[in-house]
């Protein structure tokens, strides 16, 4: 049953993948339509992004912690 609750958990971590990859190709697009505001779009995209880690390396944790105890 361990095995089975740290495999849910790690497979949690493929939504903030999609999502920084989602982000990162409108941030593209955003930088390509509008060079002169790519510093604010970049600004905007790595919050995005660290935030959307973050919820990647919480599930790895759970999923570790679901096998430790």
């Amino acid at each position: 049953m361990d095995q089975l609750q740290a495999g849910i958990a790690a497979l949690a971590v493929i939504g903030p993948g999609i999502g920084v990859g989602i982000a990162t190709a409108a941030a593209a697009s955003a930088i390509g339509r509008n060079p002169e505001a790519a510093g604010a779009v970049r600004g905007v995209f790595i919050i995005g992004a660290a935030f959307a880690e973050g919820l990647g390396v919480l599930a790895i944790v759970l999923g570790i912690l679901s096998l430790v105890l």
